[in-house]
């Protein structure tokens, strides 16, 4: 095999055209699709950062307000229970002072009742004697019989009365 420059310079020239022109139709075009398509995926990773970045932003967010309901939660079940502490307190005092007021009239009302007895069967008492005494006037009897018979009878007239 003999080696011919002609053949090798008209390869190197057609090597040379054929470069020119795919440089200049096809890989200009194509080197700039790629680059549109090298920026797009540039463009879309750092929308994909910044959007993970709001999102864990928002996650943060997320977690403080749950946080902070849940103190504020807290916060009212301790109110409510000092709220219900207090009223179950005061209740309980209201019903003493009750309790008390009514034991009180309770003891103002029996000692009424007590002096109204006492009244009465201090009236029977007196109504009783001045019954004897007016019997024992108008019989004249002796002392010893008629007087135990008198007053067995006077007794049961007082025990048929009460």
């Amino acid at each position: 095999m003999e080696f011919v420059w002609e053949n090798t310079v008209i390869a190197l020239i057609a090597i040379g055209i054929l470069y020119f022109l795919l440089n200049k139709y096809a890989f200009g075009p194509l080197f700039s699709v790629m680059e549109k398509r090298r920026e797009l995926v540039q463009q879309q990773l750092s929308e994909a950062a910044q959007t993970r970045e709001q999102a864990s932003a928002f996650v943060e967010e997320q977690k403080a307000a749950l946080q902070q309901a849940r103190k504020e939660a807290y916060d009212i079940i301790e109110q409510s229970k000092q709220t219900s502490g207090k009223q179950a307190a005061q209740m309980l005092e209201q019903a003493k002072e009750e309790a008390s007021r009514l034991k009180e009239e309770a003891v103002r009302d029996i000692q009424n009742e007590k002096n109204r007895a006492v009244e009465q069967l201090r009236n029977e008492v007196g109504t009783v004697s001045v019954k004897i005494a007016s019997k024992l006037i108008e019989k004249e009897v002796s002392e010893n019989q008629v007087q135990g018979e008198l007053v067995d009878k006077y007794l049961k007239e007082v025990g048929g009365r009460s």
